[in-house]
């Protein structure tokens, strides 16, 4: 039951924004009686670091298949095709909106920072483990800018319905392309 409080929470940020997260809204989309919420959740704060963890976990499990399944990759042109294929699946419906508003939010509530960080930290090794295994010299240094430049093309999608006139996979293999001993590729 509180996962689907949950990912009812998603799909009312999603939709309506954290302005629209009432108990009562919560209880109503997922189905459950209004002492459910209460019940399992004692602050609304804990219901939005909650929701955003699940996120977390969920988005973390999806990269790591995507990392896995990447392993031959040996190339960097490859791995940014990967991403690039992984990025376009992303549909933005109400769930997939929810965390880029929660990720607004903990910038003005310091109570939903350590949630947001955990998702940070959590791209940041999936791009570290694939810029190692690409041999990219000092990694650490590039992953957190790999991470920026997905999500920043990634909220252009979301806002625009493009990446403009570069797309992620020639981004990244500019970015990454310029890290490697022989230069870019």
């Amino acid at each position: 039951m509180r996962t689907r409080i949950l990912r009812a929470v998603l799909r009312v940020i999603g939709s309506e924004g954290i302005g629209g997260v009432t108990n009562r809204r919560v209880a109503r989309e997922a189905g459950v009686s209004l002492g459910s919420i209460t019940y399992h959740f004692e602050t609304q704060h804990e219901l939005l670091r909650e929701s955003l963890l699940l996120f977390v976990r969920e988005e973390t499990a999806r990269l790591r298949a995507i990392a896995e399944s990447s392993r031959q990759v040996t190339s960097v042109e490859e791995a940014a095709a990967v991403v690039e294929r992984a990025a376009e699946r992303i549909t933005f419906g109400r769930e997939e909106i929810a965390p880029l508003e929660l990720f607004l939010h903990a910038g003005r509530d310091p109570q939903l920072r350590d949630a947001a960080a955990t998702c940070f930290a959590a791209y940041d090794r999936i791009a570290l483990t694939v810029l190692s295994g690409l041999g990219v010299p000092g990694p650490e240094r590039l992953a957190g800018p790999v991470v920026a430049l997905i999500a920043g093309l990634q909220l252009r999608r979301l806002a625009t319905g493009t990446t403009g006139d570069t797309g992620i996979a020639e981004a990244l293999t500019m970015l990454v392309g310029t890290f490697l001993p022989s230069g870019p590729r």
